[in-house]
């Protein structure tokens, strides 16, 4: 009986141990920011080096760096005007989308022709640019990364995620604003 006790005594003080502290849970806070901009960087440099290409291919034609994010060329110019349309002007245009395939997503004849009240509305980045470099009467065809197309997110239509597109724009009139 004795050994019994002593070896229930040796077990319950082997048992009884310096209670050990617990520790938070670590959280990589802003990993997945961090992944999603690393990731959005390689896809913007891929599509960059893809217009980049195209624009190598085509000997045709001038193109142009807008400044913001797109490449433009004209298709046809209008040297007798200099007004670009301004924030509340009414422009009125017909645009198309084409992937950088050139394979046909949207004609002009199933956008139709728009009126557009500049900065007002809402279009994709892209073209709410592109709208202000031309001017009345003028054509141009623009080549727009996703990132300033449909994005991440597609149109949930035609257009899936991260399509680059081109578009050709002409600016049919504007309506200046009376501000």
């Amino acid at each position: 009986m004795r050994k019994f006790y002593y070896l229930f005594l040796l077990a319950i003080i082997a048992q009884c141990g310096v209670p050990e502290a617990r520790r938070p849970i670590k959280v990589k806070t802003g990993s997945i920011l961090k992944e999603s901009v690393e990731r959005n960087k390689a896809l913007l440099k891929q599509e960059e080096e893809q217009i980049q290409k195209i624009i190598a291919a085509d000997s045709n034609n001038t193109y142009l760096a807008s400044g913001g994010g797109t490449w433009y060329h004209y298709i046809s110019k209008n040297n007798e005007s200099d007004y670009h349309p301004k924030p509340d002007d009414v422009v009125t245009m017909e645009y198309n989308i084409v992937s950088m395939e050139n394979d046909t997503i949207y004609t002009k004849q199933e956008i139709g022709t728009i009126t557009y009240n500049v900065d007002k509305q809402q279009l994709f980045p892209g073209l709410r640019n592109s709208v202000k470099l031309l001017k009345e009467g003028e054509s141009a065809t623009f080549l727009i990364p996703s990132s300033l197309a449909y994005g991440y997110h597609g149109d949930k239509n035609k257009i899936g995620t991260n399509v680059p597109i081109k578009t050709t724009i002409t600016i049919i009139k504007i309506d200046k604003s009376q501000n």
